[in-house]
């Protein structure tokens, strides 16, 4: 230890050591000169055998060096300063590899950071790989997945051995605060065990009770960190303070720590997930409303647990009343890890990014081989007098994978930065709209891989140098310079199958990027069913405590829409449940007169929007038979409905459907449950553009549609967003507890419905482009140097009577070469990898002949580009200059 000590001291601190080395000799010489005074010599000749008898102080000096040392390190430090006086010498090689690499890792890391924040860092909860969510899937139907219902989580609870906690949540939407200064913020409502299920507990207070999971009883609170600190300015003394939520008073029982947040739910607070027993009764079963999640005990497993709630459910249809519709419809529960299945819908896309940027970041690292490859040719004098000098061969190598190194690490540090900012630009394109995209930022995690990442991509890049350094011969270094200074077969074969493979990663790039616009273009093609032009759309939630019932709620509407009438600028206006494109999550099966459904053929799933006042003309949605539903149909006890024409064609394929009757659910309902249709409308794509399958849709009576959000539409005659102040302050005049919010225009929400689409799109356009760039400038820097090498032989043919057009032609056809073979390994690959995106993809085939042939062309004339310049020149050699040189 004390020798480690002894050698690390004296390489951090070599010139105080020196010193002290230099003073402790000197005293050596000097004791001996004392001695040989004391011995009769007189001073001078005294000093003169003492230093004799020492020795050289200067040879002293180096052995004590070379003992304290620690040679692998002297060497390292010097070789990096050899190479950065090699990269300072050339400025213009440095600042293109470093920039090229930099470019290459940025990008990386921007989509890195997703990937990580997404798919790869666990939940911050304890234990998070036992967590599991559950819902309801009726595929025969039609609906894969759905919420589960209460009932579902009070007849499991305690009921699946395989979970040691289950828990039910709700996120929705209140009121918070006094009247006047209202504000409307995400909740979340809970089941008592949902903190305990994740792991998490309050750093303030308590969680709730299952006693508080009533509405006698639910009059309490939790608040989120954030909310605590901005509405409550981190008052230690908080709980037991109230805070209004949608009217009523709630106490406040706990606080969670500040880095609690479930999955992408932005809740502020949390209030109980209270019911009563009717909700809670079995015939409920098939309500959807709510998120169950589960625990995994330590020794179960999913298959178990799946198992078991398939038993559990089997027993219990055996209460249920219509549990024949359930399983006709393959009604069953669906257990997934809680992560895997948050992520599902964005994990294609996500591994396609990943998959586009690691392309360009090895097209990045073959055109920074190429170019460290021609440095090296062009620096093989050099290597080869370092070698006669008496460098061995592994020293040449080390100098060789030390510059390298060191560009990576630049390249590295550029990269981070730019990864950082590429970050910033993603959140542009909605990446706060993704599962967990509200998670995605600068971090630790990011520049360890910036660092892990530029090291490995230095250490392959020196590899191949490293290979054609060890296999240059010393004596055709020394002549490179005397004789023709062509390069081997062998390093012209390996820098021309790099471009090959540039243009290659270039082509599979850019027909990717074609293809995912191609399928964008598609996706924006299709109508939604409504014209979504000079539409304003806002959503307003009204408070269970002063809108308890029907009426309420119908007369705040009636109200609503007489004063948003009265605007300038307002054509017409209508109050829905329900906008299309936001996710409809109320369905039903029915029941249709008259209609025998074919032998074996499942109940069907309907999408139902409750509407009011003049609803279908502010939407745009075209009338195509009978009436629009208005005003006085929600006041009416008489139900009616208008249906899309999707529906009317399920069930009356030769037409009349006007005054067709049916009614939700089964069974026998009184005649006041029927309803009757009065009108057919064009079909609106309830969620996604992209849906084929037929959404049913069945418009009913705001009245008899039993839900305090809504949403108000307005068409108006100007821009839609010049209404939006007044509009606001009109809800306040009518209730001043009530905000209007996400007031949007519906163009915006078309394009915000397809920002999955939208983003991979720009960011493979980007990636694409940019790999077309590090292509042509590989081919281009081939070319130049193979016409920089063969000068001399240039300006021979030339005197010997080559015409400048012939050399041209030979020149052109290397890159044409180059060219044509990469554009075939390019077909080959653009085909593989739209195979592989074929589920990502809209409309458009695996193999895409128009994409193929603009890649083609846009390849051809970039390569070529690049390779006719340094052909010119070419042509362009004066033969008296070049046997002059």
């Amino acid at each position: 230890m004390n020798g480690i000590f002894y050698k690390l001291r004296a390489f951090l601190l070599k010139r105080k050591v020196d010193a002290e080395m230099a003073e402790e000799m000197e005293l050596h010489i000097e004791h001996e000169t004392q001695s040989n005074i004391a011995a009769g010599m007189n001073p001078d000749e005294a000093r003169r055998a003492a230093r004799r008898q020492f020795g050289r102080v200067e040879s002293i000096q180096e052995e004590c060096r070379e003992v304290r040392s620690i040679p692998w390190i002297e060497n390292l430090l010097r070789d990096i300063r050899h190479g950065a006086r090699m990269l300072r010498k050339n400025p213009g090689f440095t600042a293109v590899t470093v920039l090229t690499l930099g470019l290459c890792l940025g990008a990386n890391l921007a989509i890195f950071a997703v990937m990580d924040a997404i798919l790869l860092r666990p939940l911050p909860f304890p234990e998070p790989d036992r967590l599991v969510i559950m819902f309801n899937s009726y595929p025969k139907a039609g609906q894969d997945r759905g919420l589960a219902s209460i009932p579902n989580y009070y007849l499991r609870q305690g009921n699946i051995k395989a979970f040691s906690h289950l828990a039910a949540l709700q996120n929705t939407t209140a009121i918070i605060g006094d009247p006047g200064a209202t504000e409307l913020v995400e909740i979340a409502r809970v089941s008592s065990d949902f903190f305990g299920a994740l792991g998490v507990q309050p750093t303030l207070g308590r969680a709730f009770t299952e006693e508080e999971m009533s509405y006698q009883s639910d009059r309490v609170a939790i608040l989120t960190d954030s909310f605590w600190r901005q509405q409550f300015n981190a008052d230690p003394t908080v709980l037991g303070k109230t805070v209004r939520v949608d009217g009523y008073t709630k106490t406040i029982v706990g606080v969670l720590p500040p880095s609690f947040r479930y999955l992408s739910s932005r809740s502020r607070l949390f209030v109980p997930l209270s019911s009563d027993a009717d909700e809670r009764s079995i015939q409920r079963l098939h309500s959807p409303s709510v998120d169950l999640i589960g625990r995994l005990k330590p020794e179960a497993t999913l298959e178990e647990a799946q198992a078991q709630i398939a038993v559990h459910d089997a027993v219990v249809a055996l209460d249920f009343p219509d549990a024949k519709i359930a399983a006709e419809a393959g009604y069953r529960t669906v257990t997934r890890p809680l992560r895997a299945d948050h992520v599902a819908s964005i994990r294609p896309t996500l591994l396609m990014m990943q998959s586009g940027v690691l392309g360009l970041l090895l097209i990045g690292g073959v055109n920074l081989v190429n170019l460290l490859l021609i440095r090296s040719s062009s620096r093989s004098q050099e290597l080869a007098i370092r070698q006669s000098l008496g460098a061995t061969r592994r020293h040449v190598v080390g100098q060789v994978m030390t510059e390298t190194l060191l560009l990576a690490v630049l390249g590295g540090a550029l990269g981070l930065a730019l990864g950082g900012l590429g970050i910033k630009l993603l959140a542009t394109f909605g990446l706060e709209q993704l599962p967990l995209g509200a998670q995605v930022g600068f971090n630790s995690r990011l520049a360890v891989a910036a660092v892990a990442g530029s090291m490995i991509v230095g250490m392959f890049v020196a590899i191949p140098i490293a290979w054609f350094n060890l296999r240059s011969r010393l004596s055709v270094g020394m002549q490179s310079e005397s004789r023709s200074g062509t390069a081997t077969q062998s390093a012209q074969t390996l820098r021309q199958g790099f471009v090959v493979a540039q243009i290659t990663l270039a082509f599979i790039l850019l027909a990717g990027a074609g293809l995912l616009g191609i399928s964008l273009k598609k996706a924006m093609a299709i109508s939604p069913g409504f014209r979504a032009d000079h539409v304003l759309t806002g959503r307003i939630s009204l408070p269970w405590k002063n809108y308890e019932n029907d009426k309420k709620r119908v007369a705040f509407a009636d109200r609503l829409l007489e004063q948003v009438q009265q605007q300038p600028g307002v054509v017409s206006a209508g109050v829905a449940t329900e906008v299309p494109l936001q996710g409809v999550n109320d369905y039903d099966a029915l029941t249709v007169l008259g209609y025998t459904p074919p032998a074996g053929a499942p109940p069907i799933i309907h999408q139902i929007y409750g509407v009011t006042g003049d609803y279908f003309e502010a939407m745009g949605i075209s009338l195509r038979e009978g009436r629009y539903l208005n005003s006085a149909d929600s006041h009416s006890d008489r139900r009616t409905c208008v249906v899309d024409q999707d529906f009317a064609r399920a069930y009356w394929p030769q037409g009349k459907a006007i005054g067709q009757r049916f009614y939700r659910g089964s069974g026998n309902p009184p005649e006041s449950e029927i309803y009757t249709v009065v009108g057919i409308v064009d079909a609106v794509k309830p969620k996604d553009l992209t849906d084929i399958k037929p959404a049913l849709t069945l418009y009913i009576p705001y009245r008899q549609d039993y839900k305090n959000k809504v949403f108000l539409v307005v068409r108006t005659s100007g821009p839609p967003l010049t209404l939006g102040g007044a509009l606001q302050k009109l809800v306040r005049e009518i209730d001043p507890e009530m905000p209007i919010y996400d007031l949007r225009p519906m163009t915006m929400r078309i394009e915000d419905s397809l920002v999955m689409r939208r983003s991979p799109v720009l960011l493979a356009g980007v990636f694409a482009g940019v790999a077309l760039l590090l292509a042509a400038i590989g081919t281009h820097g081939v070319v130049s140097f193979a016409v920089s090498q063969r000068r001399r032989e240039i300006g021979v043919r030339m005197a010997l009577g080559a015409l400048p057009s012939q050399v041209l032609a030979q020149f052109v056809g290397m890159g044409t070469k180059l060219l044509v073979v990469g554009l075939v390994f390019g077909v080959l690959g653009a085909w593989g990898v739209a195979t592989a995106m074929h589920n990502i993809l809209f409309g458009v085939s695996s193999v895409h002949y128009g994409v193929l042939a603009i890649t083609t062309v846009a390849m051809a004339l970039v390569v070529l580009l690049a390779v006719i310049v340094p052909s010119l020149r070419a042509a362009w050699v004066n033969p008296v200059e070049a046997l002059r040189d």
